[in-house]
């Protein structure tokens, strides 16, 4: 039987499934729980996807009058009516999915006092008379300056479009948003005035909304970065900007209608206005920046590694696509070198670390890793090419966190008890479960140190590959599967790839040590921060080693702290200024040109490498 390839992004869940086929039936074989309220009978139009790669039937007439013509151009399809016809990648949007996938946005909390970049001013001018024939723009900037001491030279051309018929409407008074010395919103008083945080990420992009006077965050989500039907990892979207003119562009229209739609759903959980957000601050690693920006991004992966700027930058939203208030700014923090960006300085600014004494170390952890090494006053960083094996990309069975994802695993004599996200039936192993497997295979002595899988009762042979069976067919049934599906296990393949993401984020650590002259047992602290770092047994990490051997009170957890980093930027000029001294200060070491780095990494890459520690 003739088997096909089929990728579901961005939940990360990927396998073959029979010829003849329909998407939906792919995706339910696989685990991807698409929304099907008629039973794959065509008649609730639920199972949208977006065909991304590959060939497949044609419109049925059913498509024609359900989906728009703009819809079908852009590769919209119903699953239940389309047909495969070979290898196929598939996104599937949010609403199309039973159950949403878990994404990171809480995370540590740092008391600061706001001090944000925009205030607001209430006037009141006198009613104009053939006297006083002073035009409206200039009775404004002198009545700010007369009321409250406030100079201001500009006013935003579009603020200036809609001044004189706004003044009038409010009978003379009105509420001033000042940035600088611009004015950038006149509004009726008195008005709120928010901005929007984000941590744009490879994988995950992390937004909040916060009151720009109090520094209360209103609203907080995650979204997945569509960027990913284009590449994994930040290496895969500079290739393929590489292959096409047009690609560049695509990216950034991709990442600018994603954040358009979050300011919409953040607004709408906060019974806001999208024209209320006056500022918004940008993090993300110099590739996400720059994608953002739409800069040239094919020196980053060129040594010497050096971005197209590195200080933080002051951008008009609309200028980028950005629809909120139409005089607001875009303040992006700024870039170190390499891969490593602002979203670092902003983990770097929430955590504290670079005001602590002895010797910290700090991982952001995710597709791209970032660490830093804090000691004797100096900041050394470097990026990690981590790949997004910790997301369950290139693993047989793995999958992003959503609902039935194995997240906690223990095997107990030759039994496995695991959890799930959400208690749902296992569908597949996302990263912290990946991590959980290989720690406890190797504490059982089926892997050994160089990932080699040994016998025991679940080893079985598929092929020329071994793999270890953690949820037999079975056992699946026994959840009240109603279609037979397969074992989920891990392959010697699966161990390999977890082996080299595991032993770059290691190599990287030992790197920082050896340039600082520091042995482990010297760390005092170790901060864990993303996403993907939230959730993980830190012991297990210990155990395969690809964090170092260290009492666990050592370690801390702490979320999304670039996204803390943001937030603080966002409603405090102060931290703004911190921003840019932490990333004077920071040394970047680029790992490929360490001394014996190779060596480094081949060490670091066997489980329970603790060699140094």
């Amino acid at each position: 039987m003739k088997l096909q390839k089929i990728d579901f992004e961005p939940i990360g869940r990927r396998g073959e499934c029979p010829a003849g086929q329909s998407l939906l039936e792919a995706a339910h074989q696989l685990g991807v729980e698409l929304v099907s309220l008629c039973g794959g009978k065509g008649t609730c139009h639920r199972c949208k996807v977006q065909v991304l790669a590959g060939r497949v039937s044609p419109p049925t007439e059913n498509e024609k009058g359900t989906l728009s013509p703009q819809e079908l151009k852009n590769g919209y399809r119903l699953a239940c009516e389309t047909y495969p016809l070979g290898d196929c990648k598939l996104s599937v949007p949010p609403e199309s999915l039973t159950a949403p996938q878990r994404t990171q946005v809480e995370g540590l909390e740092v008391a600061v006092s706001p001090e944000p970049p925009v205030r607001a001013y209430h006037f009141e001018l006198p009613p104009p008379s053939i006297e006083d024939m002073r035009a409206d723009a200039k009775r404004v900037l002198e009545t700010l300056y007369q009321q409250h001491r406030v100079r201001c030279c500009t006013i935003d051309l579009e603020v200036l479009r809609s001044l004189s018929p706004q003044l009038r409407s409010g009978n003379w008074q009105a509420q001033a948003s000042i940035r600088g010395d611009e004015i950038i919103a006149i509004r009726p008083w008195p008005s709120r005035q928010l901005g929007l945080a984000v941590d744009v990420g490879t994988t995950k992009i992390a937004g909040y909304l916060l009151d720009l006077d109090s520094g209360q965050t209103l609203a907080a989500q995650g979204i997945m970065n569509p960027q990913i039907a284009s590449g994994e990892d930040v290496i895969s979207r500079i290739t393929y900007i590489g292959k096409s003119s047009s690609a560049a562009a695509r990216l950034q229209r991709l990442v600018i209608k994603a954040l358009n739609q979050l300011v919409v759903d953040l607004c709408a959980e906060a019974e806001a206005k999208t024209k209320e957000i006056l500022e918004i601050v940008v993090v993300g690693n110099t590739a996400m920046h720059h994608l953002l920006l739409r800069l040239p991004v094919a020196q980053l992966a060129l040594s010497p590694f050096l971005p197209a700027v590195s200080k933080a930058l002051d951008i008009k939203a609309r200028d980028l696509g950005l629809r909120i208030a139409p005089g607001a700014y875009v303040h992006l923090l700024p870039n170190i070198a390499g891969f490593v960006g602002a979203d670092h300085v902003a983990m770097l600014l929430a955590t504290e670390v670079w005001q602590t004494g002895g010797v910290t170390l700090a991982l952001d952890i995710g597709t791209n890793t970032e660490v830093a090494l804090v000691s004797d006053g100096e900041i050394a960083s470097v990026s990690c090419a981590s790949g997004p094996a910790f997301e369950g990309a290139h693993i047989k069975d793995g999958m992003r966190a959503a609902p039935g994802a194995i997240e906690r695993l223990r095997l107990v004599d030759d039994a496995i008890e695991y959890q799930t996200i959400g208690g749902a039936p296992p569908v597949g192993l996302c990263g912290s479960g990946i991590l959980d497997a290989i720690s406890q295979l190797h504490l059982a002595g089926v892997l050994d140190a160089s990932g080699r899988m040994g016998d025991h009762p679940r080893v079985r042979t598929v092929g020329e590959q071994r793999e270890f069976v953690l949820v037999s067919e079975e056992e699946r049934e026994g959840w009240g599967e109603q279609e037979k599906r397969p074992a989920i296990t891990i392959t010697q393949n699966d161990v390999r790839e977890l082996q080299l993401a595991k032993g770059a984020i290691r190599s990287g650590i030992q790197v920082l040590l050896d340039a600082a002259g520091h042995a482990v047992p010297e760390i005092e602290q170790v901060i864990i921060a993303g996403a993907f770092g939230s959730y993980i047994d830190v012991d297990s990490a210990i155990t395969i080693g690809m964090l170092p051997r260290l009492p666990l009170c050592r370690f801390r957890q702490v979320g999304n702290a670039a996204g803390m980093g943001a937030k603080l930027a966002l409603i405090s000029q102060r931290q703004r200024v911190e921003a840019q001294r932490i990333a004077n200060r920071v040394r970047y070491i680029e790992l490929t040109t360490a001394p014996n780095f190779t060596q480094t990494f081949i060490n670091a890459t066997y489980i329970g490498y603790h060699e140094s520690g």
